[in-house]
């Protein structure tokens, strides 16, 4: 929870007294074997903290030697930091003590704040407004602390022993403190430099952005790791993962949340399609932000960036010992959606020269078992990919089986790429997991900035994200956003009339159709509309009309209108009988074609975001459906629907017609500039729209707009 109060922002200094402290107090200090000051203290001791600890604890007056004072009131003006190892009931007080004596920034163990009831929920607040106050920085509450790997600084009651200083690479920054630890360990078990390691709890006062920020601005830091439940300020966060493209910086997250449900129903089908975590990723990936499905994964996305000479990108090429590895990552590379350059013996004459002529050129490469008796065509076949511009990424799936085995194969393998320096990544993945790997050759090839993973499937997931992230287009389209004067005397849901006047002169099409106040009003629309008519019952409390009987179709003559008129009133009275319609409207039937929703919902916290997908009946079950950006690009937001499940149905599949996507773009278009123009547009709704084939354009049937 976030106080509501005007803050001056955090500045790089602020971060430093927190994470490269000079100075730090231990408030609960003590050598009780457990007890989180103790432990604390430990962690200073084993790391050779060089600066000035001071102990406090009004039980003690030393503690292993160290003089303790009892009191924040005894400290120093100015202190560093502050670790408060102390039970709940005494945080707040204490932050306010230290508020006073001038301490730059205190990190809180404690839990049992604003995920504690209302009296947390209040003293988190205080908390937030101290801080505030103060300028001071605050770590937690509910946090495990941090680790600052650069100077081995651990501000953490975990053990933690920092073997050397780091010279840097990998930042995590975690709302979660024991999943931090957890892929701290993971990192390092992989021989991987670290900077700093930071859990932010509760953030009372700071929270995940402030740190992506810190790290951005650090030299050391090259590639962020976050694990974050919500973002508490997402524009901020979009703003700096743009500053992080610039600076060359990779940022990597895992956000929980997948398979909520929604936490609250939605006034359209677009609100409820459009939930919070599928509206968080796709404002975040559009940004350049790396999406990893599980822990695992983001480590080894992790890995990638921070080993590889390059991010992977551009087309693999896939070497393996095996033809069912070779079906097996065509099978996985069509799910993943990972693009593997087609060669062949006649376009590839290097790779070709560089194979037994048994050995078919192919992507993936089958080199059978060959390497075994011709070690050097390990060699020869990379030094044959280093040279084709048409591979930027070379993964290699090995049988290892047994250390002599990989004492053939990997000389001639590590050989290339010595003598090649190609910045293109070579990736290296064992194919049985488990055989006996001397420690020395996977040593060697990460020192070639070659990661090596013990399964090759989830090497290839992470090459995927990476590469999938590097293809987002980020582009902006140029078309200036529209404004709706009329809008202006409209507030909470409009009914599908007033929405069908208020776009219809967008550009947006609608069949054509009026509204009928009267029974004689709806046989006049109805006479000169001319054909068969459709009548809809219209009123604000009504957003889904078939259900309530307030639909009639294939309606022809004045009797007709008159008996859907008394059925369709009858019908919606017995469904709610708290509804009054309007009235109806009365529209020309269309021709049928294939139906598509296409939607927008206006985030308080993320903003705008359009949806579009298949719709019909099955819009909710399959969510067939492409979150998208109110500034992309005509050509953009193609690509995009070209990514749905069934696309092919837009272009002519089974020998039908293919469709106007084009109309249908531009109308995702026109609903991207009244976003951008109209914000009190909290969600919008056309649902279905009929797409015709090739240049007979795009019809929406519905129309629902909730405006706040």
């Amino acid at each position: 929870m976030t106080v509501e109060a005007e803050v001056r922002p955090v500045t790089k200094r602020d971060i430093n007294r927190l994470l490269r402290p000079r100075s730090v107090a231990i408030v609960g200090a003590s050598e009780k074997p457990g007890a989180l000051g103790a432990a604390v203290l430990a962690n200073f001791v084993r790391n050779d903290y060089a600066g000035d600890i001071h102990l406090i604890n009004p039980k003690r007056e030393t503690i292993e030697g160290r003089p303790c004072i009892p009191s924040v009131e005894a400290l120093p003006h100015g202190v560093d930091l502050a670790i408060l190892a102390i039970p709940r009931v005494a945080v707040v007080d204490t932050i306010r003590q230290l508020a006073a004596r001038g301490v730059g920034a205190a990190m809180i163990f404690a839990a049992g704040f604003a995920e504690g009831g209302p009296e947390g929920v209040a003293d988190q607040v205080e908390i937030g407004r101290i801080a505030a106050e103060a300028g001071m920085v605050i770590e937690g509450p509910n946090c495990l602390g941090s680790v600052n790997y650069i100077d081995r600084i651990p501000l953490t009651f975990i053990d933690t022993d920092i073997a050397a200083p780091s010279p840097g690479g990998i930042g995590i920054v975690s709302q979660s403190g024991a999943m931090a630890a957890v892929l701290a360990v993971m990192l390092e078990s992989r021989k991987l430099d670290l900077s700093y390691s930071v859990s932010t709890g509760n953030e009372a006062a700071n929270g995940v952005e402030d740190f992506v920020e810190y790290m951005i601005a650090d030299e050391t830091t090259r590639i962020i790791a976050m694990i974050v439940e919500q973002f508490r300020d997402p524009a901020r966060f979009l703003a700096l993962v743009g500053k992080a493209r610039a600076a060359g910086k990779l940022i990597v997250l895992l956000h929980p949340g997948k398979s909520s449900a929604a936490r609250e129903s939605a006034a359209t089908h677009t609100g409820a399609m459009a939930g919070d975590y599928k509206l968080m990723r796709a404002k975040v990936e559009r940004a350049g932000v790396v999406m990893a499905e599980t822990l695992e994964e983001l480590g080894d996305i992790a890995e990638l960036a921070g080993r590889c000479p390059s991010l992977p990108a551009g087309g693999t090429v896939v070497l393996g010992e095996s033809g069912a590895l070779k079906a097996l990552t065509l099978d996985l590379a069509e799910e993943l959606g990972l693009p593997l350059p087609a060669l062949d013996d006649d376009n590839a004459p290097e790779l070709r020269a560089a194979l037994p002529d048994f050995v078919p050129v192919s992507n993936p490469l089958d080199l059978t078992a060959q390497g075994l008796v011709d070690p050097d065509m390990y060699y020869r076949t990379l030094a044959a990919l280093f040279g084709d511009d048409r591979v930027g990424t070379i993964f290699a799936g090995i049988i290892q089986t047994n250390p002599a085995t990989i004492g053939v194969k990997l000389p001639p393998f590590l050989k290339a790429v010595r003598e090649y320096k190609s910045p293109k990544p070579v990736i290296f993945a064992g194919v049985d997991e488990g055989a006996p790997v001397p420690d020395d050759w996977i040593a060697q090839l990460r020192a070639e900035g070659i990661p090596y993973f013990p399964t090759t499937e989830r090497a290839l997931r992470a090459v995927r994200r990476i590469g999938a992230a590097g293809e987002q287009d980020a582009s902006v389209t140029d078309a200036a956003p529209l404004t709706v004067a009329a809008l202006a005397d409209e507030t909470g849901v409009v009914p599908e009339y007033k929405a069908k006047a208020l776009l219809g002169p967008l550009g947006i099409s609608f069949p054509k159709g009026k509204f009928a106040a009267t029974v004689e009003e709806a046989i006049a629309a109805a006479e000169a509309i001319g054909g068969p008519v459709v009548m809809k019952a219209q009123a604000a409390a009504l957003s889904h009309k078939s259900d309530a009987g307030g639909v009639a179709l294939n309606l022809v003559g004045a009797d007709a209108i008159r008996a859907a008129w008394t059925k369709m009133f009858s019908d919606v009275a017995r469904y709610d009988a708290s509804i009054i319609l309007d009235g109806v409207l009365i529209e020309a039937m269309g021709a049928r074609g294939l139906e598509l929703i296409i939607g927008a919902k206006n985030d308080p916290q993320w903003g705008p975001v359009i949806l579009a997908g298949f719709g019909g009946v099955t819009a909710e079950i399959l969510q067939d459906v492409r979150l998208l950006s109110p500034d992309m690009t005509k050509d953009a937001i193609v690509a995009e629907l070209g990514k749905l499940k069934q696309a092919a149905l837009l272009h002519g599949y089974r020998g039908a017609p293919a469709l106007d996507v084009d109309a249908v773009a531009d109308l995702i278009g026109r609903i991207g500039q009244l976003l951008r123009g109209e914000p009190r547009i909290q969600e919008l709704d056309l649902n279905p729209v009929v797409v015709y084939p090739k240049g007979q354009g795009a019809v929406a049937l519905d129309a629902l707009m909730l405006v706040g």
